[in-house]
């Protein structure tokens, strides 16, 4: 049988390794870059699994969870830099099967995605007690957002040098 997937992604570079890496781990994969894309692809053809990148542009894909199920995808996980525990119980309550942060190995995909052990949702404790590279993480993504994506804007915002923040966000951007 072969994992059909969709993948939503509006990063061209990111959604080029990761679909090349979905592919050899068996999954033949159709990637959209914006909601209307996917919504198109799913009309068109029948998907076993999704991967949705939480923030595409302006708009959130949480809205697609439901349309997903409808069209017969029950396996739905969902990828994001912008992850927060009140988002992940969001996504869950709506249906997806997993939550994973940015950056994440494209075997933590693949486990999340076939409901293996190592991409199995964390469970409460964990989500509880965040590391404190997870909250400085979260603190910087939201800040990122509130200022509209501007790093200069962000780094006057959280009291720290431009050069700082830039460094943070290119450690935790790219997956290998």
């Amino acid at each position: 049988m072969v994992n059909r997937l969709l993948y939503l992604e509006d990063d061209p570079a990111l959604a080029h390794v990761t679909s090349r890496a979905l592919a050899r781990g068996g999954f033949d994969v159709c990637h959209c870059d914006s909601l209307a894309g996917l919504r198109m692809a799913v009309a068109e053809g029948h998907y076993s699994h999704a991967l949705l990148d939480l923030k595409i542009g302006q708009d959130n894909s949480l809205e697609l969870i439901e349309e997903l199920k409808q069209a017969g995808i029950d396996t739905i996980v969902m990828l994001t830099g912008y992850g927060s525990i009140r988002t992940a119980v969001q996504a869950m309550k709506l249906g997806a099967v997993n939550f994973l942060s940015k950056p994440c190995s494209a075997q933590e995909i693949i486990a999340a995605l076939l409901g293996e052990e190592e991409g199995v949702a964390a469970q409460p404790d964990e989500l509880a007690k965040p590391s404190l590279r997870s909250v400085e993480w979260e603190t910087i993504q939201q800040a990122l957002e509130e200022n509209n994506g501007n790093i200069s804007a962000t780094a006057k915002q959280l009291k720290m040098h431009r050069r700082t923040l830039q460094r943070k966000l290119q450690k935790r951007y790219l997956p290998d």
